[in-house]
């Protein structure tokens, strides 16, 4: 079973518990420190904390894939980073339990700290038209029919019409479908490499395809694991439509609307694959013109 094709979850560089995020983390924590979104992070504490494992193999699909993700409770809101499975240590969710958000945003691992931020902005700006957001509901089905059907919302972010060759980053298989189906070739990349569902070569280098491709479909996991700076560096250094598909980090991600980033698909806890029922992806952005800067 492979780990890593059709999670959406591995990207361009090796997971560190260091400060691999800094960047793009530093830009927007520095904003919240400084009373730009809500109340003093350090006066918010967190009550609750839990990972989530999963295992698929959706039916028709001959590959399977898993996930784990370190999810923080701030009131209402649940903000999340996944992360390589059985990368966390025992001790991870102790530590973050009753410690405030402030804290929490100098935790020496990555993957706390994007929760942790995730978790205050859920907070202090929830998705909805009052941050620029349209809802999009998923209709109850099976894990492979969600997928689909949030991969026909997430690639609709980007102009296919103007768009010859995308790179993913972060390879979803049903994405993939769904870029086929319009007749849009792709450069699927994930960390772990191997092969999509038509056998194609998953590329672990993809900063080597930038300039071959002249839009981006990234992974939020881009955020927790710092690959996210180089892809937005190009993004604003070329124009070129960079799209994100984030579970991690779903809160943070539309802070960078109009900074690089032109589309969102923000799809908080719980998952699409945690529940059979109807859920909701929050889009932000994207060549239909609905939803502005959330910053």
């Amino acid at each position: 079973m492979s780990a890593s094709v059709d999670t959406g979850t591995s990207s361009i560089t090796t997971p560190s518990a260091g400060a691999a995020a800094r960047p793009v983390l530093d830009l927007i924590t520095g904003r919240a420190r400084t009373g730009a979104y809500g109340p003093d992070p350090a006066s918010q504490r967190i009550a609750l904390a839990f990972t989530t494992a999963q295992a698929v193999r959706h039916t028709g699909r001959s590959q399977g894939y898993r996930n784990e993700v370190l999810s923080l409770r701030l009131g209402a809101a649940v903000g999340s980073c996944a992360v390589e499975p059985g990368e966390l240590p025992a001790d991870t969710l102790t530590d973050c339990v009753g410690a405030t958000v402030d804290e929490l945003l100098d935790h020496p691992r990555a993957a706390v700290r994007v929760a942790a931020l995730d978790a205050y902005l859920g907070y202090c700006r929830p998705h909805g038209p009052a941050e620029g957001a349209r809802p999009v509901a998923l209709p109850a089905g099976s894990s492979l029919a969600k997928s689909r059907a949030r991969a026909a919302a997430v690639v609709r972010l980007l102009p296919l019409a103007e768009v010859r060759r995308v790179l993913v980053v972060g390879v979803v298989n049903s994405l993939l479908e769904q870029l086929r189906s319009h007749g849009v070739e792709y450069v699927p990349g994930d960390l772990k490499g191997g092969t999509t569902e038509w056998g194609e070569p998953v590329r672990t280098d993809v900063l080597a395809h930038l300039d071959d491709c002249d839009a981006i479909l990234a992974s939020g996991m881009t955020l927790g694991n710092g690959s996210l700076d180089p892809l937005l560096a190009h993004a604003r250094a070329t124009g070129k439509p960079l799209a994100l598909f984030a579970q991690t980090g779903s809160a943070v991600l539309p802070r960078l609307l109009g900074d690089g980033v032109t589309a969102v698909s923000a799809e908080p806890y719980p998952f699409f694959w945690l529940d059979g029922g109807p859920t909701v992806l929050h889009l932000y952005g994207g060549h239909q013109g609905h939803g502005g800067a959330a910053r």
